[in-house]
């Protein structure tokens, strides 16, 4: 299969607070994957920092190939990455 997303050791603090802690793992064409955890876990975060709201203090993530890290949030969305709420 083909690899459309990565996410390498993303992490992210807000003051003294871990919300992502050097997260990753990958996507590839075709699969589906699940995020689950408790109220606070840091379900949104992660979101919010692969679709470019939030930035990490590290880590990267790509999307086909190409470093998606810096982009605005607008242009990860004209790629194909978006979230939606409940």
């Amino acid at each position: 299969m083909t690899n459309i997303l990565e996410v390498k050791n993303l992490s992210k603090s807000f003051g003294g607070i871990i919300a992502n802690n050097n997260i990753s793992f990958e996507a590839n064409s075709g699969e589906i994957i699940g995020i689950i955890g408790p109220n606070g876990a840091g379900k949104s975060t992660l979101f919010d920092l692969i679709t470019g709201y939030t930035k990490p203090d590290t880590g990267g993530v790509k999307f086909n190939g190409q470093n998606i890290l810096n982009l605005r949030p607008d242009l990860i969305s004209s790629l194909g990455i978006g979230r939606t709420f409940q």
